[in-house]
């Protein structure tokens, strides 16, 4: 049930004033693929949904699907706090054409390891689809410890985990639970080669959007067996990953696609424009790479 082993891309949504630009999301969707990136994420947390409705978030997915044209996996982010809501979202995603789903944690009204476990396996048992679980707890103020990942694992549907708590000691504890049931994926771009040190698959990345082909060497690197590589890419790496993370994401890698020439149109409140000091590093570290002038 792997979806995919590599680099997925988080995408960032480009939005118009009163909607999606489709056109410039079908552009990113081409350069990813023409720079090998292993599979698209639409509408995860990069990709901005909470600011989306319904039918937005179903057509960025439609769009994703079709501009892909089954080249690489496409995983649709349906993840929410309401369990009969998240399952809408999923089937609507299925029937666009999602070959996966990313499905982040309940937040705000949150709930209790028991009601983790049951409001996963509600969203397994309601789809066909391969279904990677997102724990973040920075923002959504639930953590799925280790003990709670191998009981979902033991779904079928279940087919992936996106650690981005930051805990290694606790990914660790994952990584021996779940081992041959789940794929392990970094959620985190400066821990990328830690998390494949423990047999993790790859990693969903925000820096993808702007360095695809990097990333996408930086994990093959290492499951290649060229870990010293993988290693001097990961730590030559981290200014960048610090400067696009020194706002809330995705203020930082919108403004950095638009320094690189993708229209990606005004950011939604309550998200702002960047402030001068973060954009005048981050714009530094784009020259430092390259990616603009």
């Amino acid at each position: 049930m792997m979806i995919f082993k590599g680099s997925g891309v988080a995408l960032a949504t480009p939005f118009t004033e009163n909607g999606i630009a489709y056109d410039t999301l079908e552009k990113l969707v081409e350069f990813q693929i023409e720079n090998a990136t292993d599979a698209l994420i639409a509408c995860g947390t990069t990709g901005e949904p909470a600011t989306m409705t319904d039918e937005e978030q179903r057509s960025v997915i439609e769009c994703v699907v079709k501009a892909s044209a089954g080249r690489v996996p496409v995983i649709a982010g349906v993840g929410g706090n309401n369990t009969a809501h998240v399952i809408s979202c999923a089937k609507a995603a299925q029937s666009a054409g999602a070959d996966g789903l990313l499905a982040v944690t309940p937040y705000y009204n949150k709930c209790t390891n028991a009601g983790l476990i049951a409001h996963f396996n509600a969203l397994a048992d309601a789809t066909d689809l391969p279904i990677v679980i997102y724990n973040v707890p920075s923002r959504t103020g639930v953590n799925i410890c280790a003990s709670v990942y191998e009981k979902l694992c033991c779904h079928d549907r279940i087919a992936g985990i996106k650690e981005a708590s930051g805990n290694i000691s606790q990914v660790v504890e994952t990584a021996r639970l779940t081992r041959g049931k789940a794929a392990l994926y970094s959620g985190n771009d400066d821990q990328v080669v830690p998390l494949l040190s423990l047999g993790g698959s790859g990693v969903i990345s925000v820096v993808a959007n702007i360095m695809p082909k990097y990333m996408h060497n930086m994990v093959m690197n290492y499951l290649n067996g060229k870990t010293d590589e993988a290693c001097e890419m990961q730590l030559e790496i981290n200014p960048l990953v610090c400067a696009l993370f020194s706002e809330v994401n995705p203020i930082p890698i919108k403004t950095a696609l638009r320094m690189m020439g993708f229209n990606m149109g005004p950011l939604r409140l309550p998200l702002t424009e960047m402030g001068d000091k973060t954009y005048e590093n981050l714009l530094t570290q784009m020259r430092r790479f390259g990616l603009c002038d």
